[in-house]
């Protein structure tokens, strides 16, 4: 019979706890990530802050083994009480959540909606009485709910809701970035304190220090031998067993303990090893199944393997019994497990049970298997789906069905993002890749896998491969995959990969595959970039201009492999076509936000912010570049933000930290780095040097080289360098394509240059020109350069009273905006008028956050709390809480205020 010990020391990790309850009592939220070896005393630790706030409703989970391949399992387990108001969430969230849990049918749940949904549901919980979630043994979660339960954690701030995982310390994990607590073993005093406490007999001084190292103090391992060990052995006249059971012989210690039972108790406990402790009926139903009756489990009482309530004493236990099962006994009881499961309402466990318990080929076990992945596949149970084609595999008799079996396997993984195991079930597939079609997928699926590596060198070759073996076969195929090649070529900046551009449009254009009548947006962006980079500016504007539209208007945008916001800014800064552009951007974003894409959504911002930028609202950029930090914190992964902001460093003036951001070893998209860079040598007036950086993009003339976007700047910086030849090319290439291209951005910015370049006679018709060409567009920091550039020549010319008047427009323009080195330079020109005017002082106005900051402009532009949250993935108690901090900081009492307060802020 077990004891009942006492819970000794744990102080400092007990404050900590202690800590995150208080704050969630008082309407905060926290989260905390125990990690520990097993039988380190992590369960205890829960336990004891469980029983510490009676006050606090609480949600209790624990991770099962068996169930670690059923998606979202256990996340339906914890969302149970309170899935009765999913129906009331918004309906993104209401349909990812009925879609995981199988209750609907539909597209794959989304993880990010997914986790909106759970999120909502479990702050709408906590709005009565504060809520504590206790996961244990997050290590065993499906993945899919382990995914969104730390997509939760990430996002909780003002819930009053604390969530406590409990794990081992596994290399990776879904819970990686949340706060952690390490729990070790007991420290000597403690640890003796604790042996000597459940000791049956003397405890020698000698033989307590020699257990209490040995153990590690491992808190499980010192109950086990305190219960264990005999008289003697405690008194230190018989020898302690060697080695002692911590670490790995903790289970083999358990499994010696269950050995000695009856094997109809054994058997029992090996039923109650594979199945949730939250589904006892199936449990029952699986014995009476094998003739096991229920009275069979006393003995495991006896002995205090079980607890009251027919669970295992410790997590450790239930591993060890199925770990440690004779395979035959294992497979018998999976036999029963599929037998007792409901073959409609729990189908696909039922597959599963009956797949563990098949030995050799059995393809109509595998049939089910592969039903149960499409099943798995339409709830978003991604990790579900790869388990089950896997071992469907595995029971396919025939190699070709195997092999296909493997490759949608692989891509399963993929989307994962385990590319490892996706190329392991390549590899397996190989021999039996016979049917063309197949091959073409596997070929496909490698070169995602080799993106998804970062080794982009060989996927284009990859693809262009798999393509040609197709032309003729599935042309709509061969396209996809010429534009998922480009796609890759365009990633890596030309640098590293095995097919240049230029040869690569060249293959596209020579191609049999035709363009077809009804293009998709994919086949307009292939066939337009291809056409611009092989054919000319001329041919390619109309493919070009088709693509912009339809991605601004196509319901059905395939953003599969790599996000289409860069391409599609390429293209339009091609064009001059801020209107065009804008439109995809806001497009793309409300289809990413929507369905919860947040790997592209985090492209699509960073290209959002350049167009903010652009549109002179500084502030605008900086909020989206704040959410891009927020986002990587959100879906776990590392962010360049140096590069990612780098335009907004330059039009900001932040000279040191941008040298430094161009700097970096490795930092790629040189085109892109050095064209930022020469915005601010312009502005700081060292035009030989903004020239070094632009010229190279001259020669290579492509969109994504910047070369449209940086003819004005070539313009300007070879006049001022006296570098008329640079400047001369840059204008006939300006003047060549502005008026195929036909835009106000692309008029105006031409205007301008021949301004630069015109005698004295022309130049004023041709700013004026440019400024009102530009003033129709949403370019504002071209418009307040041509402002700047006009009043510098109206001063040259000694027309002071003009040139005060460009000036100043230009200095207003450029401060509000925040372009410091610009407006440095009009202040200048201002001053050699003779007009005064003193340095700017930033404001010492409220400090808001970046997420505050994020949270006020939305609510400025109109946004209601519901709609913040659903943006930014907040629950709208942590809107509410931000909020009040800034109406608090910025000294207003209403949303009507917000949007002149925050002016004023800045």
């Amino acid at each position: 019979m077990s004891t009942a010990f006492p819970f000794i020391g744990r102080h400092d990790e007990q404050r900590v706890l202690t800590d995150l309850l208080a704050g969630v009592r008082e309407g905060h939220s926290g989260s905390l990530v125990l990690v520990g070896e097993a039988g380190t005393g992590k369960t205890s630790l829960l336990d004891q802050a469980v029983a510490s706030c009676p006050d606090m409703r609480v949600a209790h989970i624990a991770g099962v083994e068996s169930e670690t391949l059923l998606g979202f399992a256990a996340l339906h387990r914890l969302l149970g009480p309170w899935l009765s108001r999913v129906d009331t969430l918004p309906a993104p969230q209401r349909d990812a959540l009925h879609t995981a849990f199988g209750r609907r049918a539909g597209g794959p749940a989304d993880r990010y909606l997914a986790g909106m949904a759970a999120l909502t549901l479990i702050a709408e919980a906590a709005a009565p009485q504060p809520l504590l979630c206790v996961v244990d043994d997050a290590h065993w979660l499906d993945r899919e709910s382990a995914e969104v339960l730390a997509f939760v954690a990430r996002r909780l701030h003002a819930e009053s809701v604390g969530l406590l995982f409990a794990t081992r310390p596994y290399p990776a994990s879904a819970v990686d970035g949340l706060p952690v607590l390490a729990v070790s073993g007991l420290p000597g005093g403690d640890a003796g304190a604790l042996l000597a406490a459940g000791a049956t007999a003397h405890l020698d001084t000698t033989v307590a220090a020699t257990i209490v190292a040995g153990t590690g103090g491992n808190p499980l391992a010192l109950v086990e031998l305190a219960q264990a060990l005999t008289a003697e052995q405690l008194a230190g006249i018989a020898p302690l067993p060697d080695p002692l059971p911590v670490g790995a012989q903790l289970e083999s210690h358990f499994l010696r303990q269950v050995q000695s039972l009856p094997a109809d108790t054994q058997t029992l406990l090996l039923i109650f090893s594979a199945t949730p402790p939250q589904d006892p009926g199936l449990a029952w139903r699986a014995a009476a199944h094998l003739g096991v009756a229920a009275e069979r489990a006393d003995p495991a009482l006896a002995a205090g393997v079980l607890t009251a309530a027919l669970d295992f004493r410790h997590p450790l236990i239930r591993s060890a019994v199925y770990r440690g099962a004779d395979p035959a006994a294992r497979r018998g009881v999976h036999t029963a497990l599929a037998a007792a499961c409901d073959p409609v309402f729990d189908a696909d466990r039922c597959a599963w049970h009956r797949a563990q318990a098949t030995i050799g080929l059995d393809e109509q076990v595998a049939v089910e298997l592969v039903r149960a992945a499409d099943r798995a596949q339409a709830r978003g149970g991604h990790a579900a789906r790869a388990a089950f084609l896997s071992r469907a595999a595995d029971l396919s008799p025939d190699p070709r069905t195997q092999a296909a079996r493997l490759v949608a396997a692989a891509r399963a993984h993929l989307v994962l993002g385990d590319a490892a195991s996706a190329h392991e079930m390549l590899s397996r597939a190989e021999r039996g890749l016979d049917d063309p079609m197949l091959r073409v997928v596997a070929r496909q699926t490698q070169a995602a896998v080799e993106m998804y590596t970062d080794r982009f060198a060989h996927a284009p070759v990859i693809l262009l491969e798999a393509a040609r073996s197709i032309i003729g076969h599935d042309d709509a195929l061969a396209r996809k995959m010429m534009f998922d090649a480009l796609q890759a070529v365009l990633f890596t900046d030309h640098r590293v990969t095995e097919v240049a551009m230029p040869d690569l449009a060249r293959e596209v254009l020579a191609s049999p595959v035709a363009l077809p009548d009804h293009p998709a947006c994919t086949d307009l962006l292939l066939f337009g970039y291809a056409t611009r980079v092989a054919a000319g500016y001329r041919e390619a504007v109309p493919l070009m201009r088709a693509a912009l539209t339809a991605l601004a208007r196509d319901e059905h945008v395939d953003q599969e492999v790599l996000p289409l916001a860069v391409i599609s800014r390429y293209m339009a800064d091609d064009l001059w076509d801020d209107e065009a552009g804008r439109q995809v951007w806001k497009r793309l974003e409300a289809r990413d936000r929507a369905g919860g894409a947040l790997g592209t959504l985090q492209t699509t911002i960073m290209v959002g912010a350049i167009w903010e930028i652009r549109a002179g609202r500084f502030d605008a950029a900086a909020a989206l570049h704040d959410e891009l930090t927020e986002l990587a914190g959100v879906v776990g992964q590392p962010h360049r933000m140096g590069i990612q902001r780098i335009e907004w460093l330059a039009w900001t003036g932040r000279e040191q930290q941008i040298r430094a951001v161009a700097a970096e070893p490795g930092i790629g998209f040189d085109d892109h780095v050095l064209a930022a860079v020469a915005v601010l040598e312009i502005a700081l007036g060292r035009y030989h040097e903004a020239l070094a950086c632009l010229l190279p993009s001259l020669e290579r003339d492509r969109p994504d080289a910047g070369g449209a976007r940086s003819l004005h700047e070539i313009v300007e910086a070879g006049v001022r360098a006296g570098d008329h030849r640079a400047a001369k090319a840059a204008l006939t290439l300006l003047e060549e394509r502005v008026p195929v291209s036909d835009t106000a951005w692309g008029w105006g910015l031409l205007a301008r240059c021949r301004a630069l370049m015109a005698d004295d006679e022309q130049a004023e018709t041709f700013y004026r020109e440019a400024l009102r060409l530009l003033g129709r567009t949403q370019v504002v920091t071209e418009l307040a350069r041509t402002h700047l550039l006009y009043g510098e020549w109206l001063r040259r010319g000694r027309r002071r009273g003009d040139a005060r008047e460009q000036l100043r427009t230009a200095y207003e323009m450029f401060s509000r905006m925040g372009a410091e080195a610009f407006a440095e330079r009009a202040r200048g020109e201002l001053t050699a008028t003779g007009e005064r005017l003193s340095r700017r002082e930033d404001r010492a106005g409220p400090s808001l956050t970046a997420q505050e900051r994020q949270v006020a402009n939305l609510a400025a532009n109109g946004a209601t709390n519901s709609e913040i949250a659903a943006r930014l993935f907040l629950s709208t108690s942590t809107v509410e809480y931000h909020l009040t901090k800034v109406f608090r900081k910025l000294a207003i009492t209403s949303r009507r205020r917000l949007a002149a307060a925050l002016r004023d802020e800045t």
